[in-house]
């Protein structure tokens, strides 16, 4: 049934047209179908899984997809057992998840598994054109799925193929801007901004420098220096995740941490007090407060995303709507996907055995420089599908103009 409406779902869910693959590409998916595979992809928004659904189809195999155990609980359940149907089973992000582990290894470990990783994890970075650091766990399933696979057959194998999605917005030069223009208008009325003369890439950082002066009245951070922005927006995502950690009393929260990794603990503990995991560790939290913690968290994220120079540098169609998802989001509370078609680059195929010699010699180092690898060749795939997206308006037109 999904694959007979798959068009229709993706579409409706994600706001995808088109998914694109090159027949070359192609053969090489069809000649993976009956090995033992981890595929990886970078994970920028929720559009990566319906995607890699699509990937297994041309291959001519199923996949399998590690999910949040909160996304079973939407829609009464009826999403859970909707996505488990088709391969899903359920993950604690952050949480000592052993019968999750359990599962992905022995799918890994049995002929022709296939499981999909996204080595980024949560949550989501929002922008298409950037990397969030790899977790070294990906690494890690692989090599004890290996073993487990080597148990039964001394000659196992786990082939890894990275991939990378890129997106790339549907229109023309002229209704994207003028559907920019509108929704950044909206915007400006909101926040009483008096947009000027200023062109649509000043008109975005505007925007930018109210929210986030807004942010740092909101948690008393004190003013710096009016042009050193990426300063002020670490500082200020650092105010509000330490501030949810401290009203909320998150355990074991390390204030010396990046705030990558604040914001995936706080989440992570979230998400087990709505589970209602039994743990004395978790703070006892009302439905109100767990909302407030929950939306706040959130709130630190959308701000890492008006720092100016990745829209200054290439102000293309794409980042111009990323930047407006994370100003809709902090300002409504909700956003849209606007239409897009999902580009998919491949890698070189990985053998997993290439590199159980220097795990097996050294785990940590092995697991480390498995890891780096594979980010490596993900950024190498990231870096060649730039030139799908052109830049809307002229980059680094501010002409030093105070933004």
């Amino acid at each position: 049934m999904v694959d007979f409406s798959y068009p229709l779902l993706v579409k409706q869910l994600q706001n995808i047209d088109a998914i694109i693959i090159k027949p070359e590409d192609e053969r090489m998916l069809r000649e993976l179908r009956t090995d033992r595979l981890i595929y990886l992809s970078n994970h920028p928004s929720t559009g990566e899984p319906p995607v890699a659904y699509y990937v297994a189809n041309r291959m001519g195999a199923r996949f399998n997809f590690m999910a949040s155990r909160q996304v079973f609980e939407w829609g009464y359940g009826v999403v859970g057992r909707f996505i488990q149907s088709i391969g899903a089973f359920s993950i604690i992000p952050g949480a000592s998840d052993r019968e999750s582990l359990k599962a992905s290894r022995a799918i890994l470990a049995k002929p022709r598994g296939k499981l999909v990783l996204y080595p980024e994890g949560e949550p989501t970075s929002g922008e298409n054109d950037n990397l969030m650091p790899f977790q070294p766990g990906i690494a890690q399933l692989g090599f004890w799925a290996l073993d487990d696979a080597r148990k039964t057959d001394p000659d196992a194998d786990i082939k890894i193929l990275p991939s990378f999605v890129k997106y790339v917005m549907v229109g023309t030069d002229a209704s994207i801007k003028a559907e920019l223009h509108d929704s950044i208008a909206r915007l400006e009325k909101r926040y009483s901004i008096d947009p000027g003369n200023k062109n649509l890439l000043r008109r975005f950082l505007t925007v930018g420098r109210v929210l986030l002066e807004e942010t740092e009245r909101d948690y008393e951070v004190p003013m710096a220096a009016r042009d050193d922005f990426d300063y002020r927006i670490g500082r200020a995502r650092h105010a509000i995740l330490d501030g949810v950690a401290e009203r909320v009393g998150v355990h074991g929260y390390d204030q010396s941490s990046d705030a990558i990794q604040k914001l995936r603990h706080i989440l992570s503990v979230l998400e087990m007090v709505e589970l209602k995991l039994k743990d004395p560790r978790l703070p006892n939290l009302s439905k109100s407060e767990l909302e407030w913690a929950r939306r706040e968290s959130l709130k630190a994220y959308d701000v890492i995303v008006i720092k100016p120079g990745y829209l200054i540098s290439r102000p293309t169609a794409e980042r111009f709507f990323e930047w407006l998802a994370r100003f809709e989001n902090y300002a409504y509370g909700s956003t849209s996907p606007r239409p897009r078609k999902a580009h998919v680059f491949f890698g070189p195929v990985q053998r997993l055995s290439d590199f159980y010699d220097d795990y097996r010699s050294n785990k940590r180092r092995g697991v480390e420089k498995l890891t780096r690898h594979l980010r490596d060749q993900t950024q190498v795939l990231l870096d060649g599908a730039l030139e799908l997206s052109q830049p809307l308006v002229r980059p680094g037109d501010v002409d030093g103009m105070e933004i």
